[in-house]
């Protein structure tokens, strides 16, 4: 086995900026060699971090970055979901557009990338799966509604827990972190003081605060089926 097939290779969607930036560095600094999706990502200086351009709604991005990580490194070890779309209106007002654009990146690009992903780690063994989804599904409030995000994201936390009992025999565990509002482009800073006052500490979370949570599952071998909420104590009530 060549050295690069000893690397340990993970795969993070909506890698291109905020949190899913933050999850590529950490994991590079975890000495694995990372595959990045985005649908605006450019090449990367780091020999090690392979830029996959795509729109992770589409099972053809997903291929392509399995594909990339199996040709170079012989293996994929953990996915990162951390790409999603986050629409919040009333509910009478969603249009279809909203809809399918929602369920698109939401559901099918947690399906056809996590399906691909998990074949390979059972080929090896082993492996793991942390999906991104928000505390809104356990918290509802009615300051944001936003119920696409519930109907998407309360169905991955969900499958989160059916697949890592379905697969917790055969060494692949699953987990998601639910964070409250984060500090990242999706924000524009004029909405920031709203949004902080939705938590009970008072401000809004860090990027770097859903990077550690997700360093902390990679690293807790026992932890499977876990919802880990960092979301300031929006989850524990107000």
């Amino acid at each position: 086995m060549s050295v690069q097939q000893q690397q340990k290779v993970a795969i993070v969607t909506g890698a291109s900026q905020g949190i899913g930036a933050g999850v590529v560095a950490a994991y590079r600094k975890l000495g694995y060699a990372v595959v990045a999706v985005s649908r605006t990502i450019g090449a990367s200086d780091d020999p090690d971090v392979i830029a996959v351009r795509g729109d992770v709604a589409d099972r053809e991005t997903a291929e392509r970055a399995v594909a990339a990580a199996v040709e170079r490194y012989g293996r994929v070890d953990t996915l990162v979901n951390n790409a999603g779309v986050f629409v919040a209106k009333p509910f009478t007002d969603y249009t279809v557009d909203d809809y399918a654009a929602v369920t698109a990146v939401n559901l099918d690009g947690f399906f056809h990338i996590t399906q691909l992903a998990v074949e390979r780690m059972l080929e090896r063994g082993g492996g793991h799966v942390v999906t991104i989804t928000t505390s809104l599904v356990d918290n509802p409030d009615s300051r944001v509604p936003s119920v696409l995000a519930s109907l998407t994201k309360g169905g991955l936390q969900a499958a989160t827990r059916s697949l890592a009992i379905e697969y917790a025999t055969r060494g692949v565990r699953v987990n998601a972190v639910s964070p409250g509002t984060i500090k990242t482009p999706m924000h524009p800073a004029e909405t920031h003081e709203a949004l902080a006052a939705l938590h009970p500490v008072g401000r809004m979370g860090e990027p770097g605060d859903i990077v550690d949570a997700v360093v902390f599952l990679e690293n807790a071998p026992f932890v499977t089926g876990e919802i880990l909420h960092v979301d300031g104590g929006m989850s524990a009530g107000h």
